[in-house]
């Protein structure tokens, strides 16, 4: 059954990679969220409305398979009174609620799921979500090209498929995901090799193309500026 307040809603989704700082920044300078999601362990951490975890409760609870997440999930599952959403029911998580998998298959028309991530931006499209916002949600690294996790294809495919639907999807600008860590100058290749290489900038149902010398005064007709500058904390404010 679907969610009818996450309809339009604007939701943070929140992985484990580093760049999940920028959340932390973001709600610092009182950016807000209608929802707050974890991913795992991350409600160890943040005051989420919702947690994904796929894998089975047993793996932590019963296994060090985990690792690190191990210990700080067997302490607050049993605690949570938000909904867990997992392949199978365990009396260790009494909030735990089976992830409604057949419903998200059959009106996505796609079954192609290897992280947890990517159960949670198919669950976001299947509630109509209007907006997602990705943060810590990385899987590689530009100062470490040997770390690099598996499940960005899929998490990247569902992107595209949501977008594609309507979805507006947000990632952070630290994050690998999207190649949002990139700098705009060098996101389209080819035009990147170009004296002056242009830029794509997403405004509204459409895409500006411009080259990087010109793009600043196009984006001021539209009342829009570009951002190049990560968001910092709020202080110190006025000295």
């Amino acid at each position: 059954m679907k969610i009818e307040k996450l309809k339009g809603a604007k939701v943070a989704l929140l992985g484990l990679g580093v760049s999940q700082i920028d959340f932390v920044i973001g709600a610092e300078n009182s950016k807000e969220w209608d929802e707050v999601w974890g991913i795992n362990s991350a409600c160890g951490v943040f005051n989420c409305d919702r947690v994904f975890m796929m894998d089975p409760a047993s793996r932590f609870f019963d296994t060090e398979d985990a690792g690190k997440q191990t210990k700080v999930l067997r302490r607050i599952l049993p605690i949570l009174s938000v909904p867990v959403y997992t392949c199978e029911l365990d009396d260790r998580v009494p909030s735990a609620e089976l992830y409604p998998l057949e419903a998200v298959c059959n009106e996505t028309k796609s079954a192609y799921f290897n992280n947890t991530v990517a159960y949670a931006i198919a669950f976001a499209f299947y509630n109509k979500v209007d907006t997602l916002e990705l943060y810590g949600i990385d899987f590689s690294y530009t100062n470490n090209m040997h770390l690099a996790e598996a499940g960005r294809a899929c998490v990247e495919y569902w992107c595209a498929k949501t977008m594609d639907g309507g979805m507006k999807i947000g990632v952070s600008p630290r994050s690998g995901l999207l190649d949002a860590n990139v700098p705009i100058t060098e996101r389209l290749y080819g035009y990147h090799r170009l004296e002056d290489p242009y830029v794509a900038v997403p405004h509204e149902d459409r895409w500006i193309i411009e080259k990087s010398s010109k793009i600043n005064e196009t984006l001021q007709k539209e009342n829009m500026s570009l951002m190049t500058e990560p968001v910092v904390p709020p202080e110190p404010y006025k000295g």
